[in-house]
């Protein structure tokens, strides 16, 4: 008989399965993984919903550390500046300094693109 395999929670909607099988699109981690290097042809069906997972674990961590910061603050609603400040206090998030350090051209570079 077949075992469950290593990614099978991830198929199936990961650990909580309260969402369907993925939160994230698939078809556009796919273009991205594609357009990231020319080299990249062919993706296997798997490397997507790992993608996926991995893109929701870094959201929700980057979202809990954001909201650290605005409860500090005493607030209740995220902004961008507690995100730049999560970034910036984070050493994980140190790869993001680049793209908060001057976040008002950011900003409008990253509305200009969707």
């Amino acid at each position: 008989m077949r075992q469950a395999g290593e990614y099978s929670s991830l198929l199936c909607g990961g650990m909580s399965r309260r969402t369907g099988p993925h939160s994230l699109p698939l078809a556009r981690i796919k273009k991205i993984m594609k357009k990231s290097n020319e080299d990249v042809k062919m993706i296997s069906g798997v490397a997507p919903i790992v993608f996926s997972k991995a893109c929701e674990l870094f959201i929700e961590e980057l979202t809990k550390s954001s909201w650290n910061i605005a409860i500090d603050g005493k607030r209740r609603t995220l902004n961008k500046d507690d995100v730049a400040s999560a970034v910036i206090a984070t050493d994980n998030f140190d790869f993001l300094i680049t793209l908060v350090s001057n976040s008002n051209s950011t900003l409008m570079e990253m509305e200009n693109i969707t």
